[in-house]
């Protein structure tokens, strides 16, 4: 899941940043109201946490301006402002919640699930394979039942296999989409293996069926039995 936060004091961006991280979400900030604006018109993202009080463009402006286009992208406003007033103008500018700073992350991490879920009714938030289950809102992986202990690199990548399941992915094809690295490079080629060695014991330890196999010369595939 791809979450934009838009806030312009770096060490709350960078808290945001870090702790959405070790959730396993892909995260990008904007530290300006126009370099929000700019992103969220560019790029595709699951969610947006916006800063009302922003240098430049407002985060309600920003806000009102993105509902008239017709953008429907989940939008949870952080802000000190905690009038009632505030908390009214923006959840009727478009917001979908209101969460006044300071916050205690855990109850940040709940109302992004809660975004999530409903947010893109139109989307597959859970994807399985066989006993392999992932679950896209809330970051989880299981394995007959048994949670997985996933970087948030493995975890791309497992999510990357599993939306190709049955199909041969390519190291290419990881470098393009998961390590969003355009031109080859034989070395970056060892660390998807190494990365792809360790996922392969985590998610195959111990269950009585491989998923994740070496396709020799070619690269990875999951899928139940054989290559």
């Amino acid at each position: 899941m791809r979450l934009l936060v838009v806030e312009d004091e770096t060490k709350i961006a960078r808290a945001l940043k870090t702790g959405l991280e070790e959730e396993h979400y892909d995260v990008t900030v904007a530290r300006t109201g126009e370099e929000g604006f700019f992103l969220i018109n560019e790029q595709t993202f699951d969610l947006v946490l916006l800063d009302l009080m922003l240098p430049g463009r407002g985060g309600l402006e920003i806000l009102k301006t993105l509902r008239q286009r017709g953008l429907q992208t989940p939008v949870l406003i952080l802000t000190a402002k905690d009038a009632v007033a505030d908390r009214v103008e923006g959840l009727d500018g478009g917001a979908d919640d209101y969460l006044v700073k300071p916050f205690a992350f855990p109850e940040l991490l709940a109302r992004i699930r809660t975004l999530l879920r409903r947010g893109r009714p139109d989307q597959v938030l859970r994807l399985k394979a066989a006993d392999l289950d992932m679950d896209l809102a809330t970051r989880k992986v299981t394995r007959s039942g048994r949670p997985l202990d996933l970087t948030a690199r493995e975890f791309e990548i497992l999510e990357y296999l599993l939306r190709c399941a049955g199909r041969t992915v390519s190291r290419e094809m990881l470098a393009r989409d998961v390590w969003k690295e355009t031109s080859r490079d034989p070395a970056l080629d060892n660390v998807i293996d190494v990365h792809m060695t360790r996922l392969r014991r985590k998610v195959d330890a111990g269950a009585r069926q491989r998923l994740l196999h070496t396709v020799r010369g070619v690269g990875f595939i999951l899928k139940e039995g054989g290559p």
